[in-house]
């Protein structure tokens, strides 16, 4: 969120002002009166488009701030609850600018996205002038020195009364994509304020999963009220689970073969009242009966399951331990597992794999012997 961004820059000394958080309309009157003066009420989610959707206010005292943060409060923004509020002291603005490091994933490098030309109205200027959006490489084993920093905002257009203040900052900014192992570190607007200064006004990060274990501190930035319960319950089992807006819940070995199954499901519930798959759930390398009945546990606490695809390609898993899994579920779910279950296994030890199934003679399991098979199988068990 935009007040956790701005510690992560006053940590590597990007210049910004926290301002006071408040969850309550009390609190934001009292942050307003410790700040003295006009204040923004800002609406705390993480989603663009907050002012225009009402949940950025100016307030001119202590009053005016608790009225506005008992609006804004609890509103949606892009179907996300507003929990607490940033109470910012207001700023003179004379100019906005827009800065951001990103990890360009279609070019496997880095990038610098820079314009003098607009702040909160960035998408607007890259379609109407997109000349005014600068795009410049970065090279992942130099990163960004003092001379690249330079050449950042000299190919930007930044005033030159601004360009050693926009020089350091800029290599500030890097600093925190990189320590703190960031895709994304997003200034919009970055402010020249009264007197030309340079301040960050809000900032946006998204920090790369991958690298938690670097920082145990990243934990606290974790909004756990706004996260979907099932998902929270498949992080805390160890499980990549995305829950989506479907019937067909969705089992798999590996993230390729999951992705291919979500597709073939949606194209066979066309023919099904347009059934669609219910969740992304790769459950890796590993299909133990703990391991699979985990998986099951969070597909089946979707209320709008109404049956389960588990599709696996048996490679250093063989398919006989995945079946076992998926009979060892069943017995530890037991009453708990009441939705019909359709599975395709392919691969290693296939013929063991599909003779456990057989023989352990589940009502609930469907065998079926290709993907496109079991695809439509499980969409005509959603409808039933």
């Amino acid at each position: 969120m935009e007040y956790q961004a701005k510690e992560l820059f006053a940590k590597h000394d990007v210049p910004v002002t926290l301002g006071v958080v408040a969850e309550t309309p009390e609190e934001a009157a009292a942050g307003a009166s410790s700040l003295g003066g006009a204040v923004v009420v800002k609406a705390q989610v993480k989603a663009g488009g907050r002012g225009k959707a009402g949940g950025v206010k100016l307030a001119k005292d202590s009053d005016e701030a608790r009225q506005h943060a008992e609006a804004i409060l609890g509103m949606q923004i892009k179907g996300l609850t507003v929990n607490r509020v940033l109470i910012a002291p207001a700023a003179t603005i004379e100019e906005e600018y827009y800065f951001s490091f990103l990890l360009d994933r279609s070019n496997r490098t880095y990038l610098c996205i820079a314009s003098i030309a607009g702040g909160v109205e960035i998408e607007e200027v890259a379609k109407t002038d997109p000349d005014a959006v600068k795009q410049i490489p970065i090279d992942a084993g130099t990163g960004v020195d003092e001379a690249k920093a330079r050449e950042i905002v000299d190919t930007a257009g930044f005033p030159a009364v601004l360009t050693d203040q926009a020089v350091d900052l800029v290599q500030k900014l890097w600093n925190v994509f990189v320590q703190e192992d960031a895709t994304l570190v997003e200034v919009n607007p970055l402010a020249r304020l009264e007197g030309d200064v340079l301040e960050a006004l809000d900032g946006k990060v998204s920090l790369d999963d991958n690298a938690e274990f670097r920082h145990e501190d990243h934990l606290t930035y974790e909004d756990k009220a706004a996260a979907d319960p099932l998902e929270a319950k498949a992080k805390a089992k160890g499980l990549n689970y995305v829950k989506l807006d479907g019937e067909v819940g969705i089992i798999g070995n590996g993230a390729g073969l999951v992705m291919s199954t979500l597709d073939v499901v949606a194209y066979a519930g066309e023919r099904y009242s347009g059934v669609k798959p219910a969740n992304f759930l790769d459950i890796g390398g590993g299909a133990s009966a703990q391991v699979m009945a985990d998986g099951l546990d969070v597909i089946l606490g979707d209320e709008q399951v109404r049956s389960v695809f588990v599709n696996v390609f048996g490679g250093i898993t063989s398919c006989d331990a995945v079946a076992s899994g998926i009979v060892g579920a069943l017995e530890l779910l037991g009453d708990e597992a009441s939705k019909p279950l359709v599975v395709r296994l392919d691969g290693n030890n296939v013929e063991e794999g599909r003779r456990i199934l057989s023989e352990a003679n589940h009502p609930l399991v469907t065998l079926a012997e290709t993907m496109d098979g079991a695809a439509d199988r499980a969409a005509e068990l959603a409808v039933k």
